[in-house]
């Protein structure tokens, strides 16, 4: 996403690579725009930059669809997150006790209720180093219970900071956590990723959040609603 990257072609560089800049869905915490994605020539241009002058240069341009991929699906999981909470906590609950399938089913009518102001994107930090609570949690887990927990560490960390607006003018900054993991490629050989998006527990209600998005949908199934619900469909 930064605009400051060079689009000239590298020394070594042998193929062209696109310079053309991707919009994103992303609005923009100081502008009235959406964030664009880089193109190919800034990727390759970074990558080289961060001392990987490996990179396969004819790799580059799906390198750059995985990317923005990557990264519109982490804004459509905050999106959700912000849906639930940007309203409070009681509001949160009344969509997060429906379960995870409910609460999407119903995501339009609790959103008619009353218009959820639209959340963006301040700004973004790469931490790849910097293993997360979370996945360190999980991968002491794996070790004791392989069959649950095992798996790769994830490849990487974002910290996204968001816009979100608790009144009319009156913002919050709230700070995402993701982690990136790769599981096992489809049969067809295509890649596989998984997010692990959630609010960094650096305030009291994130903490809270979390723990009814995840207790919600723990309630809605262990309450036997689901299956009720089936029963009467």
């Amino acid at each position: 996403m930064p605009s400051n990257i060079s689009q000239t072609r590298a020394a070594n560089q042998a193929i062209h690579l696109p310079v053309e800049r991707e919009i994103s869905s992303i609005p923009r915490g100081d502008a009235e725009s959406n964030w664009e994605y880089p193109s190919p020539q800034q990727m390759y241009n970074a990558m080289l930059r961060k001392g990987y002058d490996d990179t396969p240069q004819d790799a580059v341009e799906s390198m750059v669809a995985v990317h923005n991929f990557l990264n519109e699906g982490a804004w459509a999981e905050i999106v959700e997150w912000e849906r639930r909470f940007s309203r409070g906590l009681g509001y949160g609950w009344l969509a997060c006790r429906l379960g995870e399938e409910g609460s999407m089913t119903g995501a339009g009518m609790l959103a008619s209720q009353d218009a959820v102001p639209r959340p963006r994107l301040l700004r973004f930090e790469g931490r790849p180093s910097d293993i997360t609570p979370k996945a360190r949690i999980l991968q002491m887990l794996g070790q004791v219970y392989p069959s649950k927990f095992g798996g790769e560490p994830p490849f990487d960390r974002h910290d996204w900071y968001v816009q979100r607006e608790i009144a009319p003018g009156q913002p919050r900054e709230v700070r995402y956590v993701i982690d990136y993991y790769s599981g096992p490629p489809e049969p067809t050989g295509e890649p596989v990723f998984y997010l692990d998006v959630r609010p960094a527990v650096d305030r009291p209600t994130a903490a809270a959040e979390r723990l009814l998005r995840w207790g919600g949908d723990v309630w809605y199934r262990a309450s036997g609603t689901s299956v009720r619900e089936q029963a009467l469909r």
